[in-house]
């Protein structure tokens, strides 16, 4: 028997992996399964989702390929039409343990109806000292651009007990570093009773998992990030010092084109509030190029966007029209200029990262060891070390140089 899993799009995706590998594994006795956990965020990411099931069929023509994912949502006949796939499990039934029993065959529940977040419920992902934990899931905005809502259904948010239950099991299975994840993370808890905050939530781990060493956030909205969340930058040294936002355009007729809650001087304003409580910090950004309508000076103020907040780790995605979607009727901009935006929004990204790195040298930093010589600094910055290192401890370091990559340590 044997059970692999592959894996398209965000972190959602990688340890909702790890749970139906982990469902799978124990009721495929006697078969050859892959599940191909696909991602529908961009039309690039479902051909590279499909090219993958035709070479899997090509190498293993015996082995019972099971798509699921966003992309087995929203693009449900193209992959049903695919001779090469054994059977769809759509989003709502991917994490159940009766899906994945020899001959299951999970009905076709509508996503749009779920309501309840399914926690994860395991100890660790295979090979990995971070662990993410999924605390929410879904999506109430409608953002032009996005197939995603209707991939993941509402947004939902999984109880505070269950959350710190995860984080608890994973700290005493080894973890040192838990990263909480969801489709719309700064959502959580407002479908709750009584409603509660992301802040509340990461108060609350930190107080009830005092041996976690180290919890990070993925993704966050800019405008949604309560006051409780921005006070424990502030005052709790286990939240590391690195927001990802989710930002997508600098301009605020493209962000309002977008239909995104936040202008451009609610993201300055937010990494400007963060920088004097927590000087350490460091920002990562999505950022979209070429959305249709974009002028060249709209553009320049995505490009401004980098300087003006301080950003680090650029995620650059060149518009791809999603069928459906209002944007993919608005006016496109070609692709030549697509692809031109795009190199130049990923230049001055790896210039500000440059920068980044000439500034940590001669530092003293704490690094978690990863696997190997690699490991990443509070602010996620990668370090590598001169020979092999136990992953999972946590070692203060002076960083003596770097290579354009990495931080280098003696």
């Amino acid at each position: 028997m044997s059970v692999e899993t592959l894996t398209f799009g965000c972190r959602l995706n990688t340890v909702e992996s790890e749970v139906m590998r982990g469902h799978a594994g124990a009721g495929t006795e006697g078969r050859d399964l892959v599940v191909v956990n696909t991602c529908a965020v961009t039309s690039e990411a479902g051909r590279q989702a499909r090219k993958a099931i035709r070479r899997l069929a090509r190498q293993r023509p015996d082995a019972e390929i099971v798509v699921t994912g966003c992309g087995a949502e929203v693009e449900r006949a193209h992959y049903a039409e695919m001779p090469e796939v054994t059977r769809l499990v759509g989003n709502a039934a991917k994490l159940r343990p009766e899906s994945w029993r020899d001959g299951a065959v999970p009905a076709s529940e509508d996503i749009m109806a779920v309501r309840r977040a399914e926690p994860t419920r395991i100890a660790g992902m295979s090979g990995h000292t971070r662990a993410f934990v999924p605390v929410q899931n879904g999506c109430d905005h409608r953002c032009t651009f996005c197939v995603i809502p209707f991939g993941r259904g509402h947004s939902r948010s999984v109880p505070v007990a269950e959350a710190v239950a995860q984080v608890r099991r994973i700290v005493e299975h080894g973890g040192r570093e838990v990263v909480l994840t969801g489709v719309d993370l700064t959502a959580y808890g407002r479908d709750l009773d009584p409603d509660l905050s992301l802040g509340c939530l990461v108060r609350t781990i930190l107080a009830e998992v005092p041996d976690l060493p180290r919890l990070r956030l993925s993704s966050i909205d800019s405008v949604e990030a309560d006051a409780e969340l921005i006070a424990a930058f502030a005052e709790e040294t286990r939240l590391m010092p690195h927001v990802h936002l989710s930002l997508q355009a600098g301009d605020d007729l493209i962000l309002k084109r977008m239909k995104r809650r936040h202008a451009r001087g609610d993201a300055i304003r937010l990494c400007a509030i963060l920088r004097d409580l927590r000087p350490d910090i460091v920002f990562g950004a999505d950022l979209i190029a070429g959305f249709p309508t974009e002028t060249e000076a709209q553009f320049a103020r995505s490009l401004d966007l980098v300087a003006e907040c301080g950003l680090t780790h650029l995620h650059v995605f060149p518009y791809s029209p999603r069928p459906g979607t209002p944007a993919a009727r608005m006016p496109a901009v070609p692709g030549d200029v697509i692809r031109a935006r795009a190199a130049r929004l990923r230049e001055a990204g790896a210039a500000a990262f440059a920068r980044h790195l000439d500034a940590e040298v001669g530092a003293r930093r704490r690094v978690l060891i990863e696997r190997g010589d690699t490991g990443r600094t509070e602010a996620f910055t990668p370090v590598r070390f001169a020979e092999a290192v136990p992953a999972g401890e946590i070692r203060d370091v002076t960083v003596a140089a770097h290579d354009g990559q990495a931080l280098h340590v003696a």
